[in-house]
């Protein structure tokens, strides 16, 4: 039984990763925090959870948690996490930073992108970037993990296998994204309210947004990102262009997306002709995957989908955690997408 704490269970990814941890046998929660909700109970905050899940919420204290629990979810904004990690918190308990504070392993490019100094540079070397399906193996050993953007889970998985068998001009790579409103999370917004979305569609931090660095640093290319909001609850879909090095047909870039997805249960690759839709992934950890080789241009549209609360966050992160504890990797994640909804 792994003890465990999620610090920041009041916001939308932290209610996620309660829903998804009281399900899993192996899993005993043991603290829940909340600084604005201490003292309440769980269900008092989220009425779904009414005689279903009724512990209380409990004050912020990291030195005494981690003494008591064998893994800690941070799911907090940036730039708190690095300030209440160190590495003798490490040596008692295992961390998964649901924030941006270690993705990125040049400080330089986070404290700008961020706007804000990193507390504890010098764990930066030893966070593994929680990507399942690319670091596995580093994870097993990982006391510390940066779970992965929403955004950049959508768009590294879609583009990884043709960036690793280089069969793309790197510089040619475009993303198109769009999010549901949950990503903007759960404190309020003039930009999220629901006359200001609804009805609409946005691009935002054109050229500019804090996920860029995490693409380019774990895709090694310069990338074209631009996210749109959607007037939708969660959900992500990312489109993206790249141009072809040679002339490929479809079957050949398939046997290359089977070769490295064909084992991950996680990402489901789609029909020739089939293209993914949030639907289809809303409220489950996949990622589903599907491509064209458009060959007038010779360029390949690769379209992913994931539910940008779980694959992008909260379910990725239980993945972590299965995966740092030897547990089966499904646990606790087996739903397949709620529709209609």
């Amino acid at each position: 039984m792994i003890k465990v704490a999620v610090v920041g269970s009041t916001g939308y990814v932290g209610t996620d990763l309660i829903r998804l941890l009281i399900k899993n046998p192996d899993v005993d929660l043991k603290y829940i925090t909340s600084e604005s909700y201490e003292g309440q109970s769980y269900s008092s905050i989220y009425e779904n959870y009414r005689d279903v899940f009724t512990k209380t919420c409990t004050g912020k204290d990291l030195e005494k948690i981690s003494e008591e629990v064998d893994l800690i979810f941070m799911a907090l904004p940036h730039g708190i996490v690095s300030n209440e990690i160190n590495s003798s918190m490490l040596e008692k308990v295992k961390v998964i930073d649901i924030s941006a504070d270690y993705r990125l392993k040049d400080i330089q490019v986070y404290e700008k992108w961020y706007n804000t100094e990193h507390g504890s540079p010098e764990l930066l070397d030893e966070a593994v970037y929680g990507l399942c399906e690319k670091n596995r193996e580093d994870i097993k050993k990982a006391r510390l993990v940066a779970n992965p953007g929403c955004y950049p889970t959508s768009s590294i998985l879609s583009l990884m296998p043709l960036v690793e068998e280089d069969l793309i001009e790197k510089n040619s790579i475009i993303i198109d994204a769009k999010s549901g409103v949950t990503g903007a999370g759960r404190g309020i917004n003039l930009g999220t309210h629901f006359t200001e979305c609804n009805e609409s569609l946005k691009a935002y931090s054109i050229g500019a947004h804090r996920h860029i660095p995490e693409i380019e640093e774990q895709l090694g290319s310069l990338v074209s990102f631009t996210p749109h909001l959607i007037p939708m609850n969660r959900g992500i879909l990312t489109t993206s262009y790249a141009n072809l090095k040679e002339n490929l047909e479809y079957d050949d870039i398939k046997k290359i997306y089977e070769k490295y997805y064909k084992d991950e249960y996680f990402v489901r690759l789609t029909k020739e002709g089939v293209f993914p839709e949030t639907k289809w992934v809303k409220g489950s950890n996949f990622c589903d995957i599907g491509f064209k080789v458009d060959k007038r241009t010779n360029r390949i549209i690769v379209v992913g989908a994931i539910d940008n609360m779980i694959k992008g966050a909260a379910g990725q992160a239980v993945q972590n955690m299965n995966i740092m504890f030897g547990l089966d990797e499904k646990a606790g994640l087996e739903d397949v997408s709620i529709f209609p909804v």
